[in-house]
């Protein structure tokens, strides 16, 4: 097929290259501008943009697409049998939804309907799903709202994090697209309208869903900070200053809901259920830690109080 990929962060590169090794004619790779980011502020390109150049591919980084004329025109001039759409990270437009034969084709990181939004994978660990996968559909004018086309499902390994299930459904669905698009070109693919009573939302993730409530369980903490790597992690506050939680655990027994505990090298804190371990941390401005080795160098007593 003859196609258009739009695409912009590590999780979409296998499925350009997945389409690519196919035999699939990749015409043209959409990605976000270049960007300003690390200390020095300089200009980066995204690894979708650094692909497409491995493979010698064309690409167009439009700032604004709805509007877009010249885009347009471009993309008229290819009549694309498809785009294929990859955490793109911005709106189809309906002139470019009409465009191509089999219309925009996303994969979603996520069994649709459940987990619509931008950050699926995320929220269902922090969920505590035990299974997840991926989903192409095709786009429509909604929030992932579009008729399903095939769909995997992945299992979600208990100390799985969010960073490590990226890369294990970009992997599987890079090979669904693929069947996605053969499905297509031989006339064995029907799309199925979702069950929209059933959605559920993966709203984008803020700075301060990473805050710490002692009052959920300790599980749930655990399965927040699992889905929220490798941002926005984990945090709380002692004595008045922010403190990052790294590494954590469930543990057996009982405390107040936010009171720490301490015994012996451990670090603990109540929670709703149980109490949970506190493993690896850091105290805002110094560096990260053992729990014991910062409970003695903060000199850290029990009873202490945090999250507030």
């Amino acid at each position: 097929m003859k196609l258009v990929f739009c695409g912009t962060p590590e999780f979409a590169v296998g499925t350009l290259a997945a389409v690519i090794a196919a035999g699939h004619d990749v015409q043209l790779v959409v990605t976000q501008p270049d960007r300003a980011a690390g200390r020095g502020m300089e200009m980066q390109m995204c690894a979708v943009k650094l692909a497409a150049l491995r493979h010698g591919l064309p690409i167009a980084q439009p700032e604004k697409i709805k509007k877009n004329l010249e885009f347009r025109e471009q993309l008229e001039a290819i009549a694309p049998d498809a785009i294929l759409v990859v955490a793109y990270g911005r709106i189809i437009p309906d002139w470019m939804l009409a465009l191509p034969k089999y219309g925009c084709i996303n994969l979603h990181g996520s069994l649709l309907p459940k987990y619509r939004g931008a950050a699926p994978i995320q929220w269902a660990v922090a969920n505590g799903e035990t299974k997840t996968g991926v989903t192409t559909m095709q786009l429509d004018a909604g929030l992932d709202t579009g008729p399903m086309l095939l769909a995997e499902v992945v299992p979600i390994a208990p100390e799985e994090t969010a960073a490590d299930l990226f890369e294990s459904l970009a992997e599987v669905g890079s090979k669904l697209m693929v069947k996605t698009l053969a499905g297509f070109d031989c006339g064995t693919i029907y799309p199925i309208e979702q069950d929209h009573t059933a959605a559920t939302l993966a709203p984008i993730l803020t700075r301060d869903d990473a805050r710490m409530d002692f009052s959920r369980t300790a599980t749930d903490l655990l399965n927040r900070w699992r889905g929220f790597q490798p941002w926005p992690g984990a945090f709380t506050t002692l004595r008045g200053k922010k403190l990052i939680v790294h590494r954590m655990k469930v543990a057996e027994g009982n405390g107040s809901e936010g009171i720490l505990l301490v015994e012996g090298d451990r670090l603990l804190v109540g929670c709703s259920d149980s109490l949970l371990e506190l493993l690896e941390v850091q105290m805002e401005g110094k560096k990260r830690m053992a729990a014991s080795e910062f409970q003695r160098g903060f000199q850290v007593k029990t009873g202490e109080r945090v999250g507030q």
